[in-house]
């Protein structure tokens, strides 16, 4: 199923995607809140790409610590998301940069997240690219850790991801749709939000919240 993420993103958010997995019985498909976007008027959403980090702490003669890492950015396509899941103490690596953002912007991916840290903040901030992360800190994964697969299921601040479920971030947090879940799941945000505006424009009129809730059911 194709989505227009672009503009989609203009109308949802991630309280209102999560009220509605919630009916539909998902009801951990937030990502823990130390998971922050790098700006807090940044909003991503589109289709994850994923990959798997795990602890290393050399690198073999003539390895390339990267390769895996680098295959996954090089096939990123529009609207993709990378999602790239630490396993364990792999969080205190920075998996994503500066170069990752630049290269995954031109092919116009729609952001990235990681449950590790990230670094290069000021050109990241600059270059308006979304990334929501689990820390700030400038170490490089060479020698610590590596990306050990990739486009399989992987845990990621708490949440499975698997290739192709559907990625929403902004400042509330990140909200992981599943993709066989994905249309009805839009519908029903999409109507939510129409309700909750107005709510929201009757409530500003005055009227007593109780009244206004038994009329749209929505809070």
């Amino acid at each position: 199923m194709e989505f227009d993420f672009a503009s989609l993103k203009k109308v949802l958010y991630s309280a209102v995607l999560s009220d509605v997995l919630d009916g539909f019985g998902h009801m951990s498909q937030a990502m823990q809140p130390f998971i922050r976007p790098l700006d807090d008027d940044a909003v991503m959403f589109g289709r994850a790409r994923t990959g798997l980090y795990m602890n290393t702490y050399s690198v073999a003669e003539g390895e390339n610590p990267y390769e895996v890492e680098i295959a996954l950015v090089d096939d990123l396509k529009p609207d993709d998301v990378a999602v790239f899941g630490c396993d364990g103490p792999t969080i205190r690596i920075a998996p994503w940069g500066e170069l990752l953002s630049t290269a995954a912007n031109y092919r116009g991916a729609a952001g990235c997240v990681t449950d590790g840290l990230v670094r290069d903040v000021r050109h990241i901030r600059k270059m308006g690219f979304p990334v929501f992360h689990g820390g700030i800190g400038p170490l490089d994964s060479r020698g610590r850790g590596k990306m050990m697969a990739m486009d399989l299921p992987v845990a990621c601040g708490g949440v499975i991801v698997a290739p192709g479920d559907l990625v929403f971030g902004d400042v509330d947090g990140v909200v992981v749709i599943p993709q066989a879940l994905a249309g009805k799941v839009i519908d029903e945000a999409v109507a939510k939000v129409t309700s909750e505006n107005r709510t929201r424009e009757e409530l500003a009129r005055g009227l007593r919240l109780a009244d206004v809730y038994a009329k749209y059911g929505v809070l």
